[in-house]
């Protein structure tokens, strides 16, 4: 089977029928990007994008004006997510590492090759692989499909890849999955936002809503769930905590 007919993008084609056009990141610039990650910690992406509006209209974007906002106005950017006081000290930390280690510029740096890259995002608090290569993505310099654990768990339930006790080997595989995409910039942005957004929205770890989805037909989660309990709402939860099929 060409790439051109694969399974996963006829998902993805599903998907955007479906959602419609993804809703994509505020921003494109690096350091801005690894704020987006600890604006708002475990808040939906509108929450999260409504807290990097106050943060960038209320404080600014740039390291130095982060570091000269007071905490009670970093807390007022954090609170749209839980956790508030610890990931406003994250934003000023983030803020003195791309003073200190960057001179303020981390465009520079991340216009490296991609190893170099990631490692730069990483001195980040809270910035692993995944979160690396996403922003690398979403900055236009990296080209793979970089999946979050919404998409992964879409990804495993449709029988695109494995389910792993290993978030790193689950994470993998998702990004090898990837491949069978165009290879766009654009197109990779936008599967990953798809697969996010049906993840949270349908695909959920517990109860997901499989008869409203439209990839239910392909779905092997779907079709295993209908087999082994029609009449029982699907509610599932997978070794990794990621998702898993229905136990055979």
């Amino acid at each position: 089977m060409s790439t051109n007919d694969s399974p996963l993008r006829r998902a993805i084609a599903a998907l955007r029928r479906h959602y419609g056009k993804p809703e994509r990141p505020p921003s494109i610039r690096a350091f801005e990007l690894v704020l987006l990650e600890t604006v708002a910690y475990l808040a939906p992406p509108e929450r999260r994008h409504a807290a990097f509006a106050l943060l960038r209209d209320s404080i600014g974007t740039d390291p130095e004006s982060i570091l000269r906002a007071d905490r009670a106005q970093l807390e007022r950017v954090t609170a749209h997510g839980i956790l508030k006081t610890r990931f406003a000290v994250k934003l000023r930390e983030c803020a003195r590492i791309a003073r200190a280690d960057f001179d303020g510029d981390l465009e520079r740096a991340l216009d490296e090759p991609p190893a170099q890259a990631q490692r730069a995002l990483r001195r980040f608090p809270g910035i692993a692989a995944p979160g690396a290569d996403r922003i690398l993505l979403f900055s236009g310099r990296k080209r793979c499909l970089a999946p979050e654990s919404n998409g992964l768990r879409v990804l495993v339930r449709l029988g695109l890849i494995a389910e792993d006790t290993s978030y790193a080997r689950q994470y993998k595989a998702g990004v090898a999955a990837g491949a069978a995409l165009p290879a766009s910039a654009r197109a990779l942005q936008d599967a990953h936002l798809l697969l996010r957004h049906h993840g949270q929205e349908l695909c959920r770890i517990a109860a997901p809503r499989c008869a409203e989805c439209p990839l239910r037909r392909r779905c092997a989660f779907a079709r295993a769930a209908r087999r082994l309990f029609p009449k029982t709402p699907v509610r599932a939860r997978g070794k990794s905590g990621i998702l898993n099929t229905p136990p055979a």
